[in-house]
């Protein structure tokens, strides 16, 4: 017997051996799976498949109209401002996104015969600036067909998206356009519901757009009202209650990222304790992103699947080790309250720089004051949406106290994203800059790491952003070449100007994304080229503290006249072109957008009439257009150390010479 009782002590503590032996092994299995799976998504470049309608249009060498019969994916949403829209149709085979003028009244499921013009989606000719071509492909989709006709061809039931689309309808109707969208989306998410532009751009600015983003957070919410009413229940009628809550919310947001991160993560934490173990948070948090990162690895690319995971580990990790430290300078209830956001915020900022740029300078603050808003806000959202569907008498009456505290979380919101560097521009810097500024962030947030770890991270924090600030500061020419738009950022010390062929209102935007990304909070003064008036006055003023224009044709600014900051200026060199000068810093650039600005420049230099300023050395020109075999030997003449070209230059080119290419750009640094 005392045999047998010493064979099962020893096979019983073999077992948690064992297991321990075998834990690690998993996760490493799982690891190694998910970096195979990465590994082919990346060496395996979308494509589209045999019968897409893109292979027409590299047979037919251009655009070409063509008929296409195919289902809504989506509801058309808004594209940009006007009444223009989009919308994903599904085709027998591959997928095309229609791009409509007028925006119709289809809803998603619908059949539709549609007729157009079928196009590639435009690429990004800079890696700051976003483009149709990287968002569709990430979809499926390789096309675009600009609608000139369409017929509905069945309206298939779609029982989902008409109550996701009720219940939306329901909350603006009844507490507006920016009241009820935000309600909506605080149940929906806003992927699913449309946000004005102008409010979402606020949420962002105020750090805050995932309050208005499906997350952990409202799925949190829906449970806590949901898992008290199951208390008394046996396991599993507890449960399958909870499976049902979750199921609704996925049902309701979508089977996004973040969505499906959030409630895979709360199913297995039901589960360990329910099964009376104790949960490990961090170890539940990165089994729920390896297994859908095994199913979907292209979700690691995925913004909102970043943000939400890295959000998570934060508040998982050093969420109350930072509220222990706050404790020694705050009150309690305002430590917990602080922790929260500000360790999102610390963990996210990588993130937020690498993708966008900015940094949203009032994001704990602004969480802290909107907090207590929140969650009665999601609850009340919730509570409206389901009498907009079982009791729609009673939604007017019941919206009244709800539709007033989002109105007050707006306002709240707005505020916030007025005040001054409401998202401070640091630039996006380099991926390997922002890996160094990652390890720092982990080294200095971790709370086991050792105290020499923390001056190590501190040391490489000050390196990091000393490259970078140095980095924005440099003297710098950047020229982006798209279709027949031009854009030139000069910068110097920190300074930057804009001059653009173009006044409309795309180049206003990619000027936009361009500082953003440049790290560039205003540019000293803009300079259009456009001989038609900008097609958004206020977009450009906002873009730049002095906006130079044309509004009849004539140049915008006249010879003797000059555009002038510290380091910076810009003058026309004839009366008879749009030729420019412009200096930056040391350097000397001569702007020639067009022949007649070469062909005057040309007759200056024959005459000896040339502005003084440009007589001698030329650092570069410019040309806005493919010079000629003749003007590429006049050219030569000039004696400039670069000569940049916008397009394609067939034949080769000398060493100095540079062309963008149909969309690309060309950028140099000056030392």
């Amino acid at each position: 017997m005392a045999c047998c009782g010493g064979g099962a002590d020893t096979a019983g503590a073999a077992g948690p051996r064992l297991k321990l032996r075998l834990k690690p092994l998993l996760w490493g299995l799982l690891l190694v799976l998910l970096l195979l799976r990465v590994g082919w998504l990346a060496l395996t470049p979308l494509q589209p498949a045999a019968s897409d309608p893109v292979l027409q249009l590299q047979a037919a060498g251009g655009p070409l109209e063509l008929t296409l019969r195919g289902t809504l994916l989506s509801d058309p949403l808004p594209n940009g401002g006007g009444d223009a829209c989009r919308a994903l149709l599904q085709l027998p085979v591959g997928r095309t996104e229609l791009r409509f003028g007028q925006c119709p009244e289809l809803q998603q499921g619908w059949r539709l015969q549609v007729h157009g013009r079928l196009r590639r989606p435009q690429v990004s000719p800079h890696p700051l600036l976003a483009a149709p071509a990287e968002r569709l492909a990430r979809q499926g989709s390789f096309s675009q067909l600009q609608v000139q006709d369409f017929e509905v061809l069945q309206r298939a039931a779609t029982p989902v998206a008409d109550l996701r689309r009720r219940m939306a309808q329901a909350l603006v109707q009844h507490a507006g356009p920016n009241n009820g969208s935000v309600l909506a989306a605080l149940v929906l998410g806003s992927a699913v519901v449309p946000v004005p532009a102008e409010l979402r751009e606020a949420f962002r600015a105020a750090g805050l757009s995932h309050a208005l983003a499906a997350s952990g957070f409202h799925l949190s919410v829906l449970l806590g009202v949901v898992l008290p009413l199951g208390a008394r229940l046996p396991r599993l009628g507890r449960l399958t209650l909870a499976a049902a809550a979750m199921g609704l919310f996925v049902l309701l947001a979508g089977p996004q990222p973040s969505v499906l991160r959030a409630v895979l993560m709360g199913a297995l934490a039901l589960g360990v304790v329910e099964c009376g173990y104790r949960g490990r948070p961090l170890g539940i948090l990165v089994a729920s992103a390896l297994v859908l990162l095994l199913a979907r690895p292209d979700w690691l690319l995925d913004v909102g699947f970043q943000l939400s995971v890295v959000a998570t580990a934060a508040l998982v990790v050093s969420a109350r080790p930072l509220e222990l430290g706050l404790r020694r300078w705050l009150p309690g209830w305002l430590a917990v309250a602080t922790a929260v956001p500000l360790a999102a915020s610390l963990y996210t900022l990588p993130l937020q720089l690498l993708h966008f740029g900015v940094v949203p300078l009032y994001a704990v603050p602004a969480n802290l004051v909107v907090a207590p808003l929140l969650t009665p806000l999601t609850l009340g959202a919730m509570a409206l949406a389901c009498l907009a569907v079982i009791l729609p008498p009673l939604l007017p009456l019941a919206t009244a106290p709800v539709a007033w505290l989002a109105n007050v979380l707006v306002v709240v919101v707005k505020l916030f994203a007025a005040l001054p560097m409401a998202q401070w521009q640091l630039g996006r810097p380099a991926p390997g800059l922002v890996l160094l500024f990652s390890v720092a962030l982990l080294a200095l947030a971790w709370p086991a790491l050792a105290r020499r770890w923390r001056l190590l991270g501190a040391a490489l924090f000050a390196l990091v952003v000393a490259v970078q600030f140095s980095l924005l500061s440099a003297d710098q020419l950047l020229l982006v070449h798209q279709g027949r738009l031009d854009l030139l950022v000069a910068r110097h010390q920190g300074r930057a100007v804009l001059v653009s062929s173009s006044g409309d209102g795309f180049s206003c935007s990619q000027a936009s994304q361009l500082a953003r990304g440049l790290g560039v909070q205003r540019y000293d003064w803009a300079l259009l080229l456009d001989p038609l008036a900008p097609e958004q006055p206020h977009c450009w003023r906002g873009q730049a503290g002095l906006v130079m224009a044309s509004a009849d044709g004539s140049l915008p600014f006249q010879p003797g006249q000059r555009l002038a900051s510290p380091g910076l200026s810009a003058a026309p060199v004839a009366i008879e072109s749009r030729a420019i000068q412009l200096q930056l810093g040391r350097w000397r650039w001569l702007l020639l957008p067009d022949r007649q600005a070469l062909w005057a420049w040309r007759q200056l230099a024959a005459a000896g009439s040339e502005p003084s300023v440009l007589r001698g050395r030329l650092d570069g020109v410019w040309l806005g257009f493919a010079p000629s075999a003749r003007e590429r030997r006049h050219l030569k003449e000039l004696g400039a150390k670069r000569l940049w070209f916008s397009g394609t230059i067939p034949g080769g080119l000398p060493a100095a010479w540079a062309a963008s290419g149909p969309s690309g750009y060309l950028q140099t640094a000056l030392g």
